[in-house]
């Protein structure tokens, strides 16, 4: 499963996971917010030569695992994500909801962890997410 990419004097293949939080951790990255961020994301990476490998948006933080090629900073990547999704948020939604404060939608730092030769493993842990903060929301009805 060799699926490296080649730059002009060298062949890579970096993925890395990323984890980030709205401010205060709110939980707005429901609805129609949501629907529109993946795009958003995926353009923005793309204007870095990166792509958007797998990725799913819970209410209230964004997994996304994404191969960087190595003549960009993984902090360089993710921080022009954040701060250019935060200005369309800004723009979009801002006149709606006066929540939306432009650069300052995301909170400050990020998780981030080599990918490595666990890529399986870890696509498929971003994808059941959902299905696992359901199920633990709903065994802590019953306590």
């Amino acid at each position: 499963m060799d699926e490296s990419q080649f730059l002009s004097h060298s062949k890579w293949d970096c993925k890395y996971h990323i984890v980030f939080i709205p401010k205060r951790r709110r939980k707005v990255l429901y609805g129609e917010l949501r629907q529109h961020l993946g795009a958003v994301f995926r353009n923005l990476a793309q204007q870095k030569e990166s792509r958007i490998e797998e990725g799913h948006m819970m209410r209230d933080h964004v997994h996304m695992m994404i191969a960087i090629p190595p003549k960009y900073a993984v902090s360089q990547v993710v921080g022009f994500i954040k701060g250019k999704s935060a200005i369309y948020v800004a723009r979009v939604y801002g006149e709606r909801r006066r929540n939306f404060v432009g650069q300052h939608f995301w909170a400050r730092g990020f998780h981030v962890s080599t990918v490595g030769r666990d890529e399986a493993t870890i696509r498929a842990y971003i994808k059941q997410q959902e299905q696992e903060e359901e199920r633990l929301e709903q065994s802590n009805l019953w306590r």
